[in-house]
């Protein structure tokens, strides 16, 4: 689950301890193009406060009309519709006349949202079972490749962090990188055997390990939800973590490093008999072109390469940092102009 939904649990938890009625609105079902993805929520609280989103605002304000006109009344969740008719999807902002299905479930203590943020606050991916007749929840162990479910009867919602990180190197641009990572909705965790680096780590919500990286790799039991990104320009760490990475099943491996550092990297990496498959799985130089300069520019550059690559969203080789220089140094031996900043170190 995303930022965006922990605010919406923790919120609900808080308002309930205050004394307030609470509408819990959930995305189950889209239907051709629509703003937020399935398990999206949306907390009201019974004075038409509002935490989280379930579209890009127009289905929000009828929601929350509905809760200060009418209050929160039912005890028991029920399904509603939005843009079933074109009229509807043009009041209700729906894009290309999409339909777009949600569960309003008012919560009691039955409802068990605190146990719920406690479980994902711990780093635990959990499912959630709501009978709709009764509103009684139940918690339950999950997989990382389960979906939501929804059969009218029982909705089954997955919470918790779906998608792991490990960052090897704790200095100043892993900082920017993980505030980021872990505002995306990673459970992430930076490995750095170095003293003078964890010594001054401070990043909250971030999972800090001592341990060499090739062992913390081995260690992690990489699947096909996890990103590794390595940001130490120190072979010694780098480059057996890669190597252990690269024969995993993790959706990205990254390192940082200029177009010349990468090709020696490479040059290294098939010493280990990575086979040319695996070696082709590495991204580096790491990020896509952003003309970024500053730490925070290069995690942004790298993270909406991470990102992509989540989303299987394949980048033409114009984004990437190598490709946009070598249209650079075309460009350059044509006599047109390439404005393309420098390998990053």
């Amino acid at each position: 689950m995303d930022s965006v939904d922990l605010e919406v649990l923790k919120n609900s938890v808080q308002w309930q301890q205050q004394g307030h009625r609470v509408l819990l609105v959930t995305v189950v079902r889209t239907w051709g193009s629509s703003p937020r993805p399935e398990g999206a929520m949306l907390a009201v609280r019974d004075d038409g406060l509002v935490v989280g989103s379930v579209s890009g605002g127009c289905i929000e304000d009828d929601i929350i009309d509905r809760v200060r006109r009418q209050g929160i009344i039912s005890d028991r969740p029920e399904a509603i519709k939005y843009g079933i008719s074109a009229e509807e999807a043009h009041r209700f902002g729906l894009p290309c006349g999409g339909t777009i299905e949600l569960v309003a479930e008012p919560l009691k203590p039955a409802s068990g949202i605190a146990e719920l943020l406690d479980a994902v606050e711990n780093g635990r991916l959990v499912a959630r079972t709501l009978d709709m007749a009764t509103g009684v929840a139940t918690l339950g162990p999950a997989n990382a490749t389960d979906g939501l479910a929804f059969d009218g009867k029982t909705l089954l919602t997955i919470h918790g962090p779906r998608y792991r990180m490990l960052v090897i190197g704790a200095g100043q641009l892993s900082k920017y990188l993980c505030q980021i990572a872990v505002g995306l909705g990673f459970q992430v965790t930076v490995c750095d055997p170095r003293e003078e680096y964890t010594e001054t780590w401070d990043i909250p919500g971030v999972t800090m390990v001592r341990t060499m990286p090739d062992d913390t790799v081995t260690d992690m039991k990489l699947d096909e939800r996890c990103a590794v990104i390595a940001l130490t320009h120190d072979p010694k760490l780098d480059d057996l973590a890669l190597m252990e990475a690269l024969r995993t099943r993790a959706f990205y491996v990254g390192a940082l490093g200029s177009r010349r550092n990468n090709q020696a990297r490479r040059e290294r990496l098939k010493e280990f008999d990575l086979t040319e498959l695996q070696l082709a799985r590495l991204h580096g130089p790491v990020g896509i072109y952003i003309g970024s300069r500053t730490p925070p520019e290069i995690a942004i550059s790298i993270l909406a390469e991470v990102i992509a690559a989540k989303n299987h969203v394949s980048l033409p080789d114009i984004l990437q940092v190598e490709g946009a220089k070598a249209a650079r140094e075309m460009a350059a031996s044509t006599g047109s102009s390439c404005d393309v900043a420098p390998d990053p170190a």
